[in-house]
């Protein structure tokens, strides 16, 4: 078989211990675990618990049959991918159009040759592992498409899925939320005094504070360009929001960055805005409250906290 990083789990579904004794001799040279079932049902369970990449089921089986089977895991797994080899007695091409039909991916005419289930089950591995493969790939481009390349902080899109559950829920269990939108003070002069290089590295030590700062339970990112947005969750009075934020304020302030020999250093102000009640707002609503608290914040003379009415 196919050289992979992983062992290969094979599930076999079949009540003839016969059956399921050649099935075990055919597969016995490969690297793989084979895992063997007496009826549907057990098989249904053992694919539940250990997701092997590969199933031979008997068609006939005195609970659930190999049709059913095939059926069950195609509906009940669908976020996981198997190949399904289906082990019939029928030659009638109608009843094979019928196993493809509920899922299986191939059949085998018993009685077969241990070769070609070898060689059937070489096929179900390749395609088993691409599907892996494309799946991890998936999960990467959903990552990607969520995240912020520079700082790695979730990016508006993350953050608006996590506020259309978040405001809901704390709309119906009466909890407050705040929103709080940063803006690096003067980082155009940053990036054109020190270049952007520097300023990508003040936007990155930035968000690493920002995200030290920010329990898992609630959530940070960055919207664009020097603009970051926090939400805070469950605190109830305006005193305790101030001093989370302003420990996020005066780290940043206190961080020292050099470009071509000069040391320099940077602030951010914020515009805060809350909410508890009904009905639910929309993020977009908070953040506008918090825009109009930030300018108050640049107009006050920056490096401060202030607050929407």
């Amino acid at each position: 078989m196919d050289s992979s990083p992983h062992e290969l789990k094979i599930l076999v579904a079949d009540d003839s211990p016969v059956y399921r004794k050649l099935v075990e001799q055919s597969l016995t040279p490969e690297n793989c675990t084979v895992l063997f079932a007496k009826n549907g049902r057990q098989a249904l369970e053992l694919f539940a618990e250990h997701h092997p990449a590969v199933v031979i089921t008997d068609w006939s089986m005195p609970d659930i049959s190999g049709l059913e089977l095939c059926r069950c895991i195609r509906r009940d797994f669908q976020s996981f991918y198997a190949y399904i080899i289906l082990l019939t007695g029928n030659t009638h091409k109608e009843e094979v159009v019928e196993g493809l039909g509920a899922g299986a991916d191939d059949y085998l005419t018993k009685p077969f040759h241990p070769g070609e289930l070898h060689a059937r089950v070489k096929v179900g591995r390749r395609i088993a592992d691409l599907h892996c493969e494309l799946q991890a790939k998936n999960r990467q481009l959903e990552e990607l498409a969520l995240t912020d390349p520079l700082t790695g902080l979730p990016n508006r899109r993350a953050i608006d899925l996590w506020a259309e559950h978040e405001l809901s829920a704390a709309s119906r269990h009466d909890f407050p939320i705040w929103v709080a939108l940063a803006d690096l003070d003067h980082f155009k002069t940053v990036n054109d005094t020190h270049g952007h290089d520097a300023g990508d590295i003040v936007l990155k030590s930035f968000a690493a504070i920002l995200k030290s700062n920010t329990r898992q339970s609630n959530i940070c990112g960055r919207l664009g360009g020097e603009e970051f947005l926090a939400v805070i969750t469950h605190v109830e009075e305006k005193e305790s929001v101030t001093l989370a934020i302003g420990r996020i304020r005066e780290a940043f302030a206190n961080e020292r960055f050099t470009a071509a020999g000069r040391t320099f250093s940077a602030t951010v102000s914020f515009g805060v805005a809350g909410f508890r009640g009904t009905p639910p707002p929309n993020l977009t609503d908070l953040v506008a409250r918090a825009d109009a608290a930030l300018y108050s914040a640049k107009h006050k003379g920056r490096n401060r906290i202030e607050f929407a009415d």
